[in-house]
């Protein structure tokens, strides 16, 4: 996400009559790419060894086990709700006692704007299933022992009522939606167990969630357009998203501009305004299409076969997905890059961010620095009190100190990394970074793992902003 700060520079409800509706359906392939594996390593340098960019290992292949889940989604314009089931058959690779729903839009921002999710009935393998909520977006459901490698379905219907024009995630703002972390996730974290960390009060994300395949079949009034993520076939109106960790999607009246793009693979793009705005979709193409290029040069290929960017009233910067990207009125500069930069880091390589928010808003600032060439604006900020030190601090940390978080996490984490000596470097060792963890939930550990391989240094030189393994 680009925060609102800085997103110059970077980053009604209808007549009673019901309007006619159409079906999208989106599909996931459910065909494993390979066995789970278990990521390359790469030695770190001895101390006092030259800084070198040794050869990046093959990118990692997703787990074989992870959830495979199906949505049903209608959206109802005229009632500002959506509503739909949500079905996800999970193989823990631990053994577990409960299953565990977040339910973001009932956490203190979107509460507070309006929004609203409530769930009925859980099914598990066919049998209703005791549930409670631990907290507001926090669903238990307890179960007898589940074994690790056991596979369990649960299915529960659920409904989202929306606000009006916000800049979130979750908005309404005339004909345009915006439906991002809005239906029942679990967020389960392989080798780990549950991430249970609290949604955040602040314009970022506290989610976790692993790489997945989605099944979701879609419903707007007649008219609507939708760009979500997953790739369309034009033929069948059916989406394909494999091993990502969430699924959005923007709904609205779109004038779309589309190109395919060689991002270390062919990438089908699509830029979408809402009608009315006065931003290009042409213009926007051009700056995605350039910066996928540089992006893909800098970290390894781009991870999917399509990329969907949503233009739409009402929102300052820009909000990630996988696949599909949220972003507001004239934010072609640096936001573009940004939430481009987040497809690698969040997107591909996933983290707890609300455990480790710099692992991807830190990490994509980077790639929006590099594909911007403005190194320099960041390593010349000079860091408020209260976040020098800090830039590796949990969402937690700045529940009080909003005003400062974009500095100390995204700013502050670019301007740590220009410290280990040449960019082209700290871009080799992202790129390892990528590889080893790709489709996986990574944690500070493993990102130091990467830069030692190239900079003997790294972990004393990033000690001083708060960026420990």
């Amino acid at each position: 996400m680009a925060a609102a700060l800085v997103a110059t520079a970077s980053c009604s409800p209808g007549s009673k009559a019901a309007a006619p509706r159409r079906t999208t359906t989106s599909s996931t392939s459910t065909t494993s790419t390979s066995t789970t594996t278990t990521p390359a390593t790469v030695a770190p340098l001895p101390p006092g060894a030259a800084p070198t960019c040794p050869p990046t290992p093959p990118r990692a292949e997703p787990r074989t086990d992870r959830s495979k889940y199906s949505l049903d989604i209608d959206v109802r314009p005229d009632e500002s709700a959506v509503q739909g089931t949500v079905t996800v058959r999970f193989t823990p690779d631990l053994p577990t006692d409960r299953l565990v729903f977040r339910l973001w839009p009932n956490g203190p921002r979107e509460a507070g704007d309006g929004a609203h999710l409530d769930t009925g009935p859980v099914t598990v393998d066919g049998k209703q299933a005791p549930a409670h909520l631990d907290d507001a977006t926090t669903l238990v459901v307890p179960l007898a022992r589940i074994a690790a490698g056991h596979t369990v379905e649960a299915t529960m219907p659920w409904r989202l009522t929306f606000p009006g024009p916000v800049s979130d995630r979750v908005a309404r703002s005339g004909n345009a939606m915006r439906l991002g972390s809005f239906f029942p996730i679990l967020p389960w974290e392989p080798g780990v167990g549950w991430d249970l960390e609290p949604p955040t009060g602040a314009f970022a994300e506290a989610s976790t969630s692993a790489h997945a395949d989605f099944t979701a079949t879609i419903t707007v009034p007649d008219g609507f357009d939708v760009l979500a993520t997953g790739q369309r076939d034009p033929a069948t109106g059916k989406y394909t998203a494999t091993a990502v960790p969430d699924f959005a999607l923007s709904v609205g009246h779109f004038t779309e501009a589309t190109a395919t793009v060689d991002a270390g693979r062919p990438v089908s793009v699509t830029v979408g305004v809402e009608q009315g705005m006065g931003d290009s979709a042409a213009a926007y193409l051009a700056k995605v299409t350039r910066s996928m290029a540089d992006l893909s040069a800098r970290f390894g290929p781009f991870p999917w076969p399509s990329y969907t960017l949503a233009l739409t009233p009402s929102l300052s910067g820009g909000i990630e997905y996988p696949m599909h990207v949220m972003q507001g009125p004239n934010t072609i500069g640096r936001t573009t890059s940004h939430e481009l930069g987040h497809q690698w880091f969040y997107g591909l390589v996933a983290d707890d961010q609300g455990r480790d928010p710099w692992l991807d808003e830190g990490l994509a600032s980077w790639a929006e620095a590099r594909a911007e060439h403005v190194e320099s604006y960041f390593r010349n900020r000079t860091i408020p009190a209260g976040g020098a030190g800090h830039a590796g601090e949990p969402m937690t940390y700045f529940a009080s100190r909003q005003s400062i978080y974009y500095w100390t996490v995204y700013a502050q984490t670019v301007k740590a990394l220009l410290t280990l000596g040449d960019p082209n470097l700290v871009d080799c060792a992202l790129r390892l970074y990528v590889s080893q963890h790709a489709y996986r939930v990574a944690r500070p550990a493993d990102l130091f793992a990467a830069l030692s391989a190239v900079f003997p240094n790294a972990a004393a030189k990033l000690a001083p902003y708060g960026l420990h393994p």
